[in-house]
């Protein structure tokens, strides 16, 4: 139904604005018990075998929603309620900032796949504090990143910042230094003031009666010697894991005309290199540390093929727009399934 009649409807329109007018709708949908119980029924599934401890959190299940799409916490109650095991919101800076100018967000429909230059647009921290003071056991993460206008020279405050002031509202903290839109963000991930940022961040954590796990967020674009730097990062600041993959700047092989448009590319081009990188990381740690896996998942086999690579868990956004609520369910049928 969503792909033969509600997705065509949808793309019919600008998908920044869809994406307010969809959510608005699920909100709506939700909040009204008759609906809310036939489309729980529909796609709702729940099983103790999906139920997965990584980090030290228990997942009641290993697909999650990425960092973008709730950016400002406005959503994570209803994405809960679609099945989804944990919701990512952020990308988060420390001030309100509009991002970039509009139009930023275009579909490359004969890829399945989005571009999109957002550049942090998100209402600023205390914002997320406030709206996150009431998510009950929903398993939140954190995705923290840095105000356009500060320095990479400062950014570890912008970091600081974020992450003392979620620190009790969230379950999990995501270090994002991987997205293309914010100019020159990803010199950050370079071996020394990446590993700068995170000490500092983990001096704050292991000050605190209960640290949260650290994860970093990387791009699909770093060659192997950087990703063997991205291993030493690892090893060195004792962080937990890390997402594997950011969007691309890589343009290779696309079909549709947004194709030039600047920005990060996400979707199912992204498949293939996003499964690479987990396979490296897999293969060249020191030691065994839990990966999530994103980019590229379109249906249940793809994210199977990423737990069969390493990952611990999934998460959604592109393959989510593109093939409704269904594919979370049956990537739960699916995990349930290759684990019998």
């Amino acid at each position: 139904m969503y792909k033969w009649f509600i997705r065509p409807l949808l793309f019919s329109f600008d998908p920044e604005k869809v994406h307010y007018f969809t959510t608005g709708l699920l909100k709506l949908i939700l909040n009204t018990p008759l609906l809310s119980t036939l489309y729980k029924k529909h796609y709702q599934y729940e099983s103790k075998k999906l139920h997965v401890k990584v980090c030290d959190i228990l997942f009641k299940n290993p697909v999650g929603l990425a960092a973008g799409f709730d950016k400002n916490a406005e959503f994570y109650q209803e994405m809960s309620a679609l099945g989804f095991g944990f919701i990512e919101i952020g990308t988060v800076t420390p001030k309100p900032q509009p991002g970039n100018p509009k139009k930023r967000l275009f579909r490359l429909k004969k890829d399945k796949a989005l571009i999109n230059r957002m550049g942090f647009n998100n209402n600023g921290v205390e914002a997320a504090v406030e709206a996150l003071k009431h998510k009950g056991d929903i398993i939140i993460g954190g995705n923290i990143g840095k105000n356009k206008m500060t320095p990479n020279n400062k950014a570890v405050e912008d970091y600081k910042i974020c992450f003392k002031a979620l620190f009790d509202v969230v379950d999990y903290f995501v270090v994002n230094v991987s997205s293309p839109n914010t100019p020159d963000l990803r010199a950050l991930q370079d071996k020394k003031p990446l590993l700068n940022i995170l000490n500092c961040l983990q001096k704050i954590n292991l000050s605190k009666a209960k640290p949260k796990p650290i994860l970093l967020k990387i791009a699909p674009d770093l060659n192997d010697n950087q990703l063997f730097d991205i291993l030493d990062i690892v090893e060195e600041s004792q962080i937990s894991g890390i997402i594997a993959t950011n969007t691309t700047i890589s343009r290779d092989n696309l079909k549709s005309k947004h194709q030039s448009e600047i920005g990060g590319l996400s979707g199912q081009p992204l498949k293939q290199r996003s499964t690479e990188v987990i396979q490296f990381l897999k293969a060249n740690a020191k030691s065994d540390f839990p990966i999530i896996g994103v980019g590229g998942i379109h249906s249940a086999s793809d994210a199977v093929e990423k737990f069969e690579n390493g990952a611990s868990l999934v998460q959604l956004y592109t393959g989510f727009v593109y093939e409704g609520p269904k594919l979370v369910k049956d990537i739960k049928k699916a995990y349930v399934n290759h684990h019998a």
